[in-house]
C-alpha cells in the first residue's frame, strides 16, 4: 500500500470530528485556516464557533466593526490575522460580490493569505489538487523520508514542497492533505511522538536511525528581546484612561498608558523618573496597588510587566481618553491585559 493510501486509511479511522471538515464553504474554511495559524485546534475551535455564530456569512464579517472583530479574536494573539481577515472580507464583498474566488492565482493575492492557506482553500473548498505544506506535514515528511534540509530556508521550502507534491495522490488529494496534517498533529507530534503506534515505523527513517528528536531541522534561532513595562491603570471618578493603538503588534486594541525602561527598576525609582514626571506633571496622584512582576512571552519578546493602580484627577494625556470602567470588558484588549483584568478589579 502506498504512503498516501496508508495515510488516508488511517485518517478515515482516526480523524477528529471538526466543523470545518464538514463543509466546503470557502469562507468557513478560510476562517478556520486563519484562526488555526500558530494555534492549536483545541484553542482555536471555540473561536471558530464564535466567529461562525457572530458572522455566519462573509457579508456579516465585512459589515462588523473592527472593535467587534477584535473583541471576538481577543486572546488568540497575532492580531494582524484578525486585521487581515476583516480587510479581506470587505475586499471580497466589494470586488467579488461576496463570492470567494475559486482559483489559486486570485486567492494568493488576497491580504493575509500565503501559499499554504491558498493551497488549503483550493484543496478543501474546491477539491483542487494542491499540496498543503504546514508544520505538521513538514514534520511527517522529514521524519519518514529522512529529509535533512532546513525547512525555514528557500532550499528547504522547495524540497518539502516537491516531496509533498510527489506523494499527493491523483484522487482524494483533499482527504490526503487532511490526513497527513492530522497524522502530524496526533501521532508524529513535535515532542513525544507516538512512534510505537505509527503505521510507518517499519520504514520511518527517523525512527529506525534514532533521530526522531533531530528532525525536522530549523536553521534560524529567534533572538528574544527583554522589555520592562509598567502599565498605569489611571482612574478618574468611574473612568479609566485608555488608547486604541494604531500601530505595532497590538494595533486596533485598547491599552493603558505605560512607562517602559531598559531594565527593571524599584518602584521608588519609577515614581521619581522623568517619564513619571512628564506624565503626571505635579498632579495629585494616589497609588493604591502595584502588582508583582508578570512575565508575558511573545514570539520575539519577553515582557516583564507590572500594573499600577492609580487615582488622579483632570490629567491631560495626549491621545488617551476616559472610558467608563463598566465598559472596559466590552472593548478589545491584548491577552496580557485581558488576563490581568480577569483576576483584578479596576476601582
Amino acid at each position: 500500500m502506498s504512503f498516501s493510501s496508508s495515510l488516508i486509511n488511517w485518517y478515515n479511522s482516526n480523524k477528529r470530528d471538526l466543523p470545518w471538515r464538514r463543509t466546503t464553504d470557502p469562507y468557513k474554511i478560510w476562517l478556520s485556516e486563519i484562526i488555526l495559524q500558530q494555534t492549536r485546534v483545541n484553542q482555536g475551535l471555540p473561536y471558530y464557533n464564535s466567529f461562525v455564530k457572530s458572522f455566519p456569512t462573509i457579508f456579516d464579517l465585512a459589515d462588523a466593526s473592527e472593535d467587534k472583530v477584535f473583541k471576538l479574536w481577543q486572546g488568540l494573539g497575532y492580531y494582524s490575522r484578525a486585521r487581515n481577515l476583516h480587510f479581506t472580507s470587505k475586499y471580497i464583498c466589494v470586488n467579488f460580490d461576496g463570492k470567494f474566488p475559486d482559483n489559486f492565482n486570485e486567492i494568493i493575492l488576497l491580504k493575509g493569505i500565503g501559499v499554504y492557506t491558498a493551497s488549503a482553500i483550493c484543496s478543501f473548498a474546491f477539491k483542487g489538487r494542491y499540496a498543503v505544506v504546514d508544520g505538521n506535514v513538514i514534520r511527517v515528511l522529514s521524519r519518514v523520508f529522512g529529509v535533512y534540509s532546513f525547512y525555514d530556508t528557500t532550499v528547504g521550502k522547495k524540497d518539502f514542497l516537491e516531496l509533498a507534491e510527489i506523494n499527493l495522490p491523483e484522487e482524494k488529494s483533499d482527504t490526503y492533505n487532511q490526513a497527513i496534517m492530522e497524522f502530524g498533529a496526533l501521532i508524529c507530534k513535535p515532542k513525544r511522538p507516538d512512534c510505537l503506534s505509527c503505521i510507518f515505523n517499519d520504514f520511518c527513517h527517523a525512527f529506525n536511525k534514532n533521530v526522531v528528536n533531530r528532525l525536522p531541522r530549523k536553521i534560524k534561532k529567534i533572538k528574544v528581546r527583554n522589555r520592562y513595562i509598567n502599565f498605569l491603570i489611571i482612574t478618574d471618578q468611574k473612568a479609566v484612561y485608555m488608547i486604541k493603538k494604531q500601530k505595532g503588534i497590538w494595533s486596533g486594541l485598547y491599552e493603558f498608558p505605560f512607562l517602559e525602561f531598559n531594565k527593571a527598576y524599584p518602584n521608588e525609582e519609577i515614581v521619581s523618573s522623568d517619564g513619571w514626571s512628564d506624565l503626571f506633571k505635579k498632579k495629585s496622584v494616589k497609588i493604591s496597588y502595584v502588582s508583582p512582576v508578570m512575565i508575558h512571552r511573545l514570539s520575539h519578546q519577553k515582557l516583564h510587566v507590572k500594573f499600577w493602580h492609580i487615582h488622579s484627577h483632570q490629567l491631560n494625556i495626549p491621545d488617551y481618553r476616559l472610558i467608563k470602567i463598566s465598559e472596559v470588558n466590552e472593548i478589545p484588549v491584548s491577552r496580557l491585559i485581558d488576563n490581568y483584568l480577569t483576576h483584578n478589579i479596576i476601582c
